[in-house]
């Protein structure tokens, strides 16, 4: 290639979504050069629009929350669970853990046009419907990129960040997939406007419905700023796809058949598509390697019942900079142990939560009554579902399935 169809750059990033302009900017602040390459054009829909509290701090760290707050998303302070007229609302500012308690729920378009754009105001370059082909991975990574009109040329990176999220780049290019442990699950969703007369439901809360016959099967009610709301079904293909049915008519009976979600949207006309999403959960065989190192959900995503995703994604911006920033400072540096261990704890705090909701384990524990239930205990719970995975001070986070389990046995037993 000639000199004009080159550049240079410390760190190239794949992927304008919330992981790759946290990243952006954190480099931007340390003085370092950082390339974002987007295959689609922003804005554009995505899933994953309701934020937790942890997520703020990152946030902050990359110089972006003054612009989020001042955005006018929907104000979030916790989450309210359901199930056959029972309910449990745990608020995020009551928590073990220190740090925020309240975040937002965010049109995911809105949400990240306006990240990447704070990520371009700090000096980050960002190129839309640019698509990265191929990498020569190494101490000196190279990527081949091409724009929308077809014109093709080379990245030279120190190195580079994959956060293209379910485009799942590197790990396609350099065969790094691996199958999640999760079984196969599939989400129906759509917006609706609810209509909802003030004071009748909690918008500053996510609403978690359990099916009343399939506790596996469970519903996303996420309220959205201007009375617009976020609606979804989670549950395997086979129970999702009403025979003779289309998505929209899958969805709507679905609804119908929750209480609390038909009476709070019943018929409301559905504002988009009804979409899709099958087999979700992924994971790989590493995530980091010479060169490079895989941000949020090009890595591994769990399941969508905990919004723990957007969490993930940020925590890994922040704690894979802080790392690269040392070894592109002469400092040695082991990824595995640096970035990839400590990364995977918080995200093994995730995964037994998600583990023991589907198996109902969970679901039991959130639902006893909390007269009967122990305080401190239930910060502490709330603490993991505020998104403070990686707290270790907290024993439902440095020995989550072992004491998940254990409470589980004595909330039965009672």
């Amino acid at each position: 290639m000639t000199d004009s169809t080159v550049q240079n750059v410390d760190v190239a990033i794949i992927g304008a979504g919330p992981a790759g302009a946290v990243a952006a900017a954190l480099l931007r602040k340390a003085g370092r050069s950082a390339l974002v390459l987007e295959r689609q054009h922003f804005p554009r829909f995505s899933i994953g629009e309701s934020l937790l509290p942890q997520s703020m701090e990152y946030l902050d760290e990359a110089g972006m929350l003054q612009p989020v707050i001042e955005a006018g998303f929907q104000f979030k302070d916790g989450a309210r669970f359901v199930w056959r007229g029972e309910e449990s609302a745990f608020d995020f500012r009551d928590k073990h853990s220190a740090g925020w308690g309240t975040t937002y729920q965010v049109a995911r378009a809105d949400f990240d046009e306006l990240l990447i754009r704070c990520a371009a105001t700090q000096g980050a370059q960002v190129r839309f419907g640019h698509t990265v082909r191929a990498i020569t991975p190494g101490a000196a990574p190279q990527l081949d990129v091409q724009d929308d009109a077809g014109h093709g040329y080379r990245v030279n990176a120190r190195f580079v960040f994959d956060a293209s999220g379910f485009g799942r780049v590197l790990p396609r290019l350099l065969n790094l997939e691996a199958p999640s442990c999760l079984p196969v699950r599939c989400a129906l969703f759509s917006h609706v406007n609810d209509a909802l007369p003030a004071g009748s439901f909690d918008r500053d809360k996510i609403c978690i419905a359990i099916h009343p016959e399939r506790r596996d099967v469970w519903y996303w009610m996420i309220p959205l700023a201007h009375g617009r709301t976020s609606v979804g079904c989670v549950g395997d293909a086979d129970f999702l796809d009403a025979p003779g049915s289309d998505r929209e008519t899958a969805l709507r009976q679905l609804i119908h058949a929750e209480p609390t979600l038909n009476r709070m949207i019943g018929h409301a006309p559905f504002l988009l598509p009804v979409n899709r999403i099958d087999g979700y959960s992924a994971n790989v065989t590493q995530l980091c390697g010479e060169g490079y190192a895989l941000l949020g959900n090009a890595g591994e995503f769990l399941d969508p019942v905990f919004s723990s995703g957007v969490t993930i994604a940020l925590k890994s911006s922040s704690l894979a900079v802080s790392v690269l920033l040392r070894q592109l400072d002469g400092e040695p540096v082991n990824w595995q142990t640096d970035y990839e261990a400590p990364l995977r704890r918080g995200i093994d705090t995730f995964r037994a939560f998600v583990e023991r909701w589907y198996s109902g384990v969970l679901q039991d524990i959130i639902l006893y009554p909390q007269a009967h239930q122990d305080p401190a205990i239930r910060r502490m719970i709330c603490a993991v579902l505020a998104g403070y995975a990686w707290d270790e001070s907290n024993p439902y986070v440095a020995h989550a399935a072992r004491r998940l389990d254990a409470l589980h046995e004595t909330c039965m037993a009672a």
